[in-house]
């Protein structure tokens, strides 16, 4: 019997319209003002970019995927020597509601495998609430939000 492969699925109503919820995502001054701390560029197409976290002192080098304006992001990262993939769907809502709809793919059904679903699903709730707060009401959400760990 084959094991399940396991992938994290997060979501979150946003009140504000599906192209600036893109941009926030796609242009990395606005990702800069809830998520990371800084990035090499824009996501685009086929690019290569790497990302800064204002609490880890680490690079994240990441490809750009299929990206579709307004409606849909995927790009890959390496987690645990593992190429991942994420994808982010915009779905507009009633009013000027946009649904984000995020899912990374996958891991073995394992230890190793939980491990990575519950850690990821916790940060990619985060991202959420993070891109949230941002666009709604202008809190970044993370700062300060992880100096406990560098105690």
């Amino acid at each position: 019997m084959e094991k399940e492969l396991l992938e994290i699925k997060a979501a979150i109503q946003i009140l504000k319209p599906a192209a600036e919820v893109f941009e926030a995502i796609v242009d990395p001054a606005k990702m800069s003002g809830y998520f990371i701390s800084e990035s090499s560029g824009r996501m685009e197409e086929g690019k290569e970019l790497v990302w800064r976290f204002p609490e880890f002192d680490m690079d994240v080098p990441l490809r750009v995927g299929r990206i579709e304006k307004d409606s849909y992001i995927s790009y890959y990262w390496e987690d645990a020597g593992k190429e991942m993939r994420v994808e982010m769907s915009l779905s507009p809502s009633s009013g000027q509601a946009t649904v984000v709809r995020i899912t990374e793919k996958s891991r073995e059904n394992d230890e190793e495998g939980i491990r990575w679903l519950k850690g990821n699903t916790e940060g990619w709730a985060n991202f959420l609430a993070c891109l949230k707060a941002y666009l709604e009401y202008g809190i970044n959400l993370r700062k300060g939000a992880f100096d406990y760990d560098r105690e």
